[in-house]
C-alpha cells in the first residue's frame, strides 16, 4: 500500500485532514474482499444505503443530475456536482467517494480545481474517467496520466495525499477500437495509470468473467466492475479476482421506476400496488435523525 505524507517547511510530518481517518478506512477496505458500493444520488439515498449495511458510499454522476432534473454527462457545474457530494457526506458515517466524471474540464488544471472541491466537500475517494464524452475519443494515456498526476498534487495540497483513485477506462463501455485490441488497451492503461498514482482499476461494460480474469492478471491496480441486472454475482465477480463492483446508476434506476410506475398505475387504475412493499414512514424518518 502507498505511503502517504505530507511535505511542509522541509520535513515531512503527518498529514492532519479531518476526514483521513475515512480515508484509510476506504483504502482499508480494498485490502481484502470485495468492496460492494450500491450507488447513492442524493443525501436521502445515501443514508439508506449505508443504513442497509454498505461500508463506504459512492455516487454516481447519473442519479445526482436525474436528482436535479440534468441528464448524465457533466451537465451539471462543478459546483452543483460538489455540493451534493456535501450533502452526500454529510449525511453519512462512513468513507464517500464522489464520481467527477470526467473531472469537470479536460485539463489538469481542471481536474485539480475539482479534487480540491470535493476533497473539501468531505469525499475521500473519486472516479476518474478516461473518457471525454459519450461518443468522442478517449483521452490518450499520455493525457490521462498527466491528468492523474495532477489529482495526486491536489490532494497532497488538500492534505488529504491518501484520497483513493479509482479510474475509470471506458475502453469496453464505448467499445473502443478492434474488439481484439481492447484487452491490452485496457491493460496498458492500467500499468500507466499506476505509474500516474491511480489506486484501482474500473472498467464498465465488462462482466464476462473469462476476460475479466485475464484483466485482473494484467493489472497491477485491484479491478472495479460495474454490476447490475443480468450480471454475475458478487460471489462469481470475486471468483475471477474482482476486488470492488459498483451498481452504477442502477439502484437510482430502480427508485425512478417505481416512482414512474406507482405514479402510472393511481392515475389510470386509481390503485396503489406497486407501492407494497415500501418501507414505512416511521422506519425511513427515523433514518435522518442522527
Amino acid at each position: 500500500m502507498r505511503r502517504h505524507t505530507v511535505l511542509v517547511i522541509g520535513k515531512v510530518t503527518p498529514d492532519m485532514h479531518k476526514n483521513k481517518p475515512k480515508a484509510d478506512a476506504l483504502r482499508e477496505l480494498h485490502t481484502d474482499g470485495v468492496l460492494v458500493l450500491p450507488n447513492a444520488w442524493d443525501a436521502g439515498s445515501a443514508a439508506l444505503i449505508a443504513q442497509a449495511g454498505a461500508k463506504a458510499v459512492a455516487t454516481t454522476s447519473g442519479g445526482v443530475s436525474w436528482a436535479v432534473g440534468r441528464p448524465d454527462g457533466q451537465s451539471l457545474s462543478r459546483d452543483e456536482m460538489v455540493e451534493q457530494v456535501r450533502l452526500i457526506a454529510s449525511a453519512v458515517d462512513v468513507p464517500v467517494t464522489a464520481d467527477v466524471e470526467g473531472g469537470y474540464g479536460h485539463t489538469p488544471e481542471d481536474v485539480a480545481l475539482t479534487v480540491a472541491a470535493v476533497v473539501g466537500a468531505g469525499a475521500v475517494g473519486i472516479n476518474l474517467e478516461d473518457s471525454k464524452g459519450f461518443g468522442v475519443p478517449l483521452f490518450t494515456i499520455e493525457e490521462q496520466t498527466a491528468r492523474l498526476r495532477a489529482v495526486r498534487r491536489a490532494a497532497e495540497r488538500a492534505d488529504l495525499p491518501e484520497l483513493f483513485v479509482n479510474v475509470r477506462t471506458d475502453v469496453f463501455l464505448f467499445q473502443v477500437g478492434e474488439p481484439e485490441g481492447r484487452l491490452q488497451d485496457v491493460l496498458a492503461r492500467a500499468v500507466a495509470y499506476a505509474e500516474a498514482g491511480a489506486d484501482s482499476l474500473f472498467v464498465p461494460g465488462l462482466v464476462d468473467l473469462d476476460v475479466l480474469k485475464e484483466v485482473v492478471a494484467g493489472s497491477p491496480l485491484p479491478v472495479n466492475v460495474m454490476a447490475g441486472p443480468g450480471a454475475p454475482t458478487v460471489a462469481e465477480f470475486a471468483g475471477v479476482g474482482v476486488r470492488r463492483v459498483s451498481l452504477g446508476t442502477a439502484v437510482a434506476q430502480a427508485a425512478y421506476s417505481v416512482a414512474r410506475r406507482a405514479a402510472a398505475e393511481v392515475l389510470a387504475e386509481g390503485s396503489y400496488t406497486e407501492l407494497a412493499g415500501a418501507l414505512d414512514f416511521g422506519a425511513v424518518n427515523s433514518v435522518f435523525t442522527r
